[in-house]
């Protein structure tokens, strides 16, 4: 298959300039968009044979649900039995936005695409391209990260040409993502909604809106607790992997910086190259391979966006080893914290 690249500028958007793709989704193809969170791989939410070619094309476990993307707030009575009140309310504070919202689903969403479930994920994302594309085409766009499974997630469209390019039918260039970690997804099935993933949308921000909210502990554990399994399916594989081995180091932060040398001048004395992932406070301190800096530790958001994009740049370098440093799991930080946790298969040192 040849896979069709086009680029699109959001804030340039010419009439018609989303036809190919339109076109695409309409016959149950395959078109990897951008959203404001990472690129997603896009397909007919309510058919199931497009949502099949969506989890062959990423090597996706069956049973891990795809998030539908809406453009407005009037589908959810389409895709659900039934709309909880706090879902209006979290809809007015945070749409179109990073906010996944989990209901139970309607017979129009086919099981192919919930993972077999009777709950549906569904969020409408604020990137113009992509509330463009769902509005011409018609179509609720199931879109999970557009890249091969377990991989880290895709914030330019040169990761998705890495990893689906031949795979899927088109790719449509929209630049660099905003935010770059995933939706926050939230379930509202229960008596108390329950954070399932963590993401821009922090527990606070939810709480501010509908009061009480809960976090799946699973998902904020720092190591791999049999007795804790998380309620998302997805959060059970791993995720966000280099090809390196990663490994986070935590503590004060010179005792951070020396473990890291240290464990570094090891594994490049014997014969490994070695990469580290610094802060703009930390960086001239390290003595590795590759040193790259993430961005300034009080900047979360910079730290968020440039995540998976470092990670990638390792592994286009052929590093055999990662260091990071680990994050404050104070708002943003927790999802941060959430994806390395995840990345680095919970290898962590305390120091």
């Amino acid at each position: 298959m040849k896979t069709i690249v086009k680029k699109i500028n959001e804030e340039n958007m010419e009439a018609g300039c989303l036809q190919e793709a339109v076109s695409i989704l309409q016959r149950k193809g395959l078109v990897a968009i951008p959203t404001e969170t990472v690129y997603g791989l896009g397909g007919d939410a309510l058919d199931a044979e497009a949502s099949k070619k969506i989890y062959e094309a990423k090597g996706r476990p069956s049973d891990n649900p795809l998030i539908v993307h809406i453009a407005e707030v009037d589908s959810l009575g389409e895709l659900t039995k039934e709309v909880p009140e706090k879902a209006y309310k979290l809809a007015e504070a945070f749409w179109p936005g990073p906010l996944t919202m989990i209901m139970q689903k309607s017979d129009n969403v086919p099981y192919g695409t919930t993972g077999g479930l009777n709950t549906v994920a569904i969020r409408m994302p604020s990137n113009k391209i992509a509330l463009e594309l769902i509005r011409e085409s018609g179509v609720y766009i199931a879109a999970p990260s557009a890249n091969t499974s377990g991989r880290p997630s895709p914030t330019k469209a040169e990761h998705v040409i890495e990893d689906l390019s031949g795979k899927i039918d088109m790719i449509i260039d929209g630049g660099a993502v905003g935010i770059g970690l995933e939706s926050t997804i939230v379930d509202l099935t229960g008596e108390v909604p329950m954070i399932l993933r963590p993401g821009f949308i922090t527990k606070q921000m939810l709480e501010d809106v509908i009061g009480q909210v809960e976090v799946d502990k699973a998902i904020i554990a720092k190591s791999v607790d049999p007795s804790l399994k998380p309620k998302a399916p997805g959060m059970k594989y791993k995720h966000y992997a280099p090809k390196a081995e990663l490994t986070i180091v935590e503590g004060a932060e010179q005792a951070v910086v020396d473990k890291i040398n240290a464990c570094a001048k090891q594994k490049m004395e014997a014969g490994y190259q070695v990469g580290v992932i610094a802060t703009d406070e930390t960086f001239a301190r390290y003595e590795a391979s590759i040193v790259k800096t993430i961005g300034s530790r009080y900047d979360e958001e910079q730290i968020a966006r440039g995540l998976y994009a470092i990670l990638r740049e390792f592994d286009e370098q052929q590093v055999d080893v990662i260091y990071s440093e680990g994050f404050a799991e104070s708002n943003l930080g927790q999802a941060i914290m959430n994806r390395l946790l995840k990345a680095a298969g919970y290898h962590v040192i305390e120091v």
